[in-house]
This record gives structure tokens, sequence and C-alpha cells, in this order.
């Protein structure tokens, strides 16, 4: 990939890029700070929900799968689509 087409990737140059995910990423862990959630907070969250539905059996997977895929079924194309347009700049 030629270094115009790292740029468009990743949507401006890399120390710019650099720079706003620096900023946000501060923004966010105040945020999480503030509400009183860190990192291992939310992986144990993650984990105790991955838990619950393997207790709950395979029929929530199922259902949750379901969901995945309806929502796959709108969101890939209107990504797909916002990604066509977007090269288009």
């Amino acid at each position: 990939m030629a270094n115009g087409g790292i740029e468009r990737f990743l949507g401006g140059s890399l120390l710019s890029v650099l720079v706003r995910l620096l900023f946000i990423s501060l923004l966010v862990g105040a945020g999480m700070a503030f509400l009183g959630l860190s990192p291992a907070s939310l992986v144990e969250s993650a984990l105790n929900f991955l838990r619950s539905l393997g207790d709950l059996g395979f029929g929530t997977l199922r259902q949750v799968g379901g969901w995945v895929i309806a929502g796959a079924i709108v969101v890939v194309p209107l990504w797909l689509i916002g990604r066509l347009f977007a090269g288009k700049r």
C-alpha cells in the first residue's frame, strides 16, 4: 500500500490520527474514571456476560446470534456504502 493509501485508510496522516486517538482516549478514560469504571471491571463484566450466556444454554446463543445476523443485515451494507462514498472524496 502506498503512503497515500495508508493515509486514506487511517483518515489522515499518521501523526494527526495518533493525536486524535490520544485525545479521545484521554476523554474516554476520564469519563470512565468519573463513572467508577476500569478496564478490568469491563473485562470482568464481559466475561460474566459470556458465562451467563453459557449458563442459559445454547438457545440464548442462538437468539443472540440471530440478533447479530439481523443487525449485520442492516449495518454491513450501510458501512459498505459509507466506505464507498468516503473513497470518492
